[in-house]
């Protein structure tokens, strides 16, 4: 015998909300199906099984939840009248129907990156499944035929067609393992055809070359004469802004409000661990804030004018504007580069580098784990090995110098 409820799972989750699960029981074990949607736990009727009349959108949930166990119990009613003996992994891949098809789960993937608000996530992870479903040629395909050889088709496609890195693709056929081990989870597909891991195709994320200025191509872009408000000049604050406070992400310069700046001091949360930080502001940083004082009431209580515009609320809006900025400010940089003669590539990102490259072994790894706002002292080591060589210089330098 089968039996189907709807429950709230015990776990919630950051934000302290339970998500609203259909479970199926056969013989005496449990899976779990998510509806995609979560409710503080008191608006939850444990005894009727369903959302309370408090919560803003009780009818809809509780109407897809009808809906949900109608389909399953339909479902549960023609396997148990069969003569065949189902596992409780069959039963949950009739019930779910997504079949087997990529782009069904693809699909179902890039919903809950949406609902769960990784809108960064969302943005990568869409081009890169849309990429794989252009290299197929076909709006549907079946995730147990997918082999070592054709993820190698996949890889030359990107490689060879794309002209895209080897991060690049990695990134790609990340995804892809993403999505198959969701299938897998499931019980979509088993895991007898998995292509990845050892002996199969093995994904590993290639060492980037982190390329940072020199203390002198810092001084080139400071001291170029660049047409005060123009977009140039506006691009130089900004990146020289996030070089001053030790690299500091693009997202969070653009977020940056002035309340935000107390006693000489930036205090902010990090857009991508929600970490709080609060950094002194250099003299130099200083002098870049007091250019945008007279801008205040336009930019709507953000020190730059990126953000004026964006419900800061929405944080798919957010997102959308700091790509699109971030976009825009990299294109400027490059003409920066240009004008500075520097060689190097220059983006927003570099500024990071060019703190860790400046600063070299000038400054202790417990002192800029805290800059770098890292979380493992480990992450800085490895980060910061890119940058210092003295010392394989050095010993070069001894061998050969006779």
């Amino acid at each position: 015998m089968s039996s189907i409820t709807a429950i709230l799972r015990k776990k919630p989750n950051k934000q302290g909300q339970y998500p609203i699960y259909i479970r199926i029981t056969k013989d005496r074990k449990s899976s779990f199906i998510a509806l995609g949607y979560y409710i503080d736990k008191y608006q939850w009727d444990e005894v009727d099984k369903k959302v309370r009349k408090s919560h803003p959108n009780s009818v809809r949930l509780n109407n897809l939840i009808t809906k949900k166990m109608t389909k399953a119990g339909g479902k549960l009613i023609e396997m148990d009248d069969s003569d065949q003996n189902f596992s409780l992994k069959e039963v949950r891949k009739k019930i779910v129907n997504k079949g087997a098809d990529f782009f069904s789960v693809a699909e179902e993937y890039l919903k809950n990156l949406k609902k769960a608000e990784k809108f960064s996530a969302f943005s990568s992870d869409r081009p890169r499944i849309a990429h794989f479903k252009e290299f197929l040629n076909c709006k549907k395909f079946p995730i147990e035929q997918i082999d070592i050889k054709l993820l190698k088709s996949f890889e030359a496609y990107l490689k060879v067609e794309r002209e895209v890195s080897d991060r690049t693709i990695v990134n790609h056929l990340i995804v892809i393992r993403t999505i198959y081990n969701i299938a897998i989870r499931e019980g979509i597909v088993s895991g007898k055809n998995y292509p990845f891991g050892n002996g199969k195709m093995k994904l590993k994320i290639p060492q980037s070359i982190k390329l940072g200025l020199s203390q002198e191509e810092v001084l080139e872009i400071e001291q170029l004469q660049l047409e005060n408000g123009k977009k140039e000049w506006h691009t130089r604050n900004i990146w020289l802004f996030s070089f001053y406070l030790a690299g500091i992400r693009v997202g969070d310069v653009l977020k940056t409000r002035w309340s935000d700046i107390n006693d000489g001091r930036l205090t902010y949360r990090m857009g991508k661990n929600k970490k709080v930080v609060s950094l002194k502001l250099p003299a130099k940083a200083m002098e870049i804030l007091s250019l945008y004082e007279d801008q205040k009431p336009e930019n709507n209580g953000y020190v730059f004018p990126e953000m004026r515009n964006v419900d800061e609320k929405n944080k798919l809006d957010v997102s959308r504007a700091t790509s699109r900025a971030n976009v825009s400010l990299n294109t400027y940089l490059k003409r920066i580069a240009e004008k500075a003669k520097i060689e190097k590539p220059l983006s927003m990102h570099i500024s990071r580098h060019t703190f860790g490259n400046i600063s070299g072994d000038k400054i202790s790894i417990q002192m800029l784990q805290k800059l770098y706002r890292h979380s493992s002292i480990t992450t800085t080591v490895n980060y910061q090995a890119n940058f210092i060589n003295k010392d394989i210089d050095d010993a070069l330098d001894a061998v050969i110098d006779f």
